[in-house]
């Protein structure tokens, strides 16, 4: 996208252009592998060396809120966060932990279902993906001793897996130790 185009997409979401804002946008709508803030950090930090990594949380989050970006929550970790905000479906591989754009047609946006104004549809999808099924990869490294690929077990999607007709995923419903970023907060043991 040109950088005329970038900056009225911002101004249009309500967020104040800059350098380093048109950077991260810039990064995000380069990638298709829905990266993390971490990721999003480390890509612009190779092109502007002192940007804080509280700039880039706090620029997902205005981007998120404005809808101008996509706020993914497929599993436990990290967020991750994609610019293409049309309808489409994400498919997350078990094995190897990537996240991709599946082309799955929604026949009902726009449209009434069972008396609902269907306006967006988000949906995840989980399982192996095309790589790990063609080279044979069908368990995560130590799943035989019950350890997933980082030596963790391995944990099912959250209960709270958006569909069709549930939150956006742009986090405005999360629980209630969440932290702006994403990331839930830890509780001491004399807090609250």
């Amino acid at each position: 996208m040109p950088p005329q185009k970038r900056i009225a997409r911002m101004r249009d979401a309500g967020v104040t252009p800059t350098m380093q804002r048109l950077a991260i946008l810039e990064f995000l709508e380069g990638t298709k592998a829905h990266p993390t803030a971490d990721e999003v950090y480390t890509a612009v930090h190779k092109t502007y060396p002192t940007i804080a990594r509280a700039t880039v949380y706090n620029t997902l989050e205005a981007l998120t809120k404005a809808g101008a970006i996509l706020q993914l929550t497929m599993d436990q970790g990290a967020a991750r966060y994609d610019a293409d905000t049309g309808p489409h479906v994400h498919f997350r591989c078990r094995v190897c932990e990537r996240v991709y754009d599946v082309d799955a047609r929604q026949r009902c946006l726009g449209k009434e279902v069972a008396g609902h104004q269907v306006e967006a549809i988000r949906t995840y999808a989980f399982g192996v993906c095309a790589s790990c099924r063609k080279e044979g990869k069908l368990e995560p490294e130590g799943a035989a001793s019950g350890e997933g690929k980082r030596g963790k077990k391995p944990q099912a999607p959250p209960a709270s897996t958006p569909t069709a007709g549930t939150a956006p995923e742009n986090g405005s419903k999360r629980h209630p130790s969440d932290t702006s970023n994403g990331f839930r907060a830890r509780r001491t043991r004399n807090a609250p």
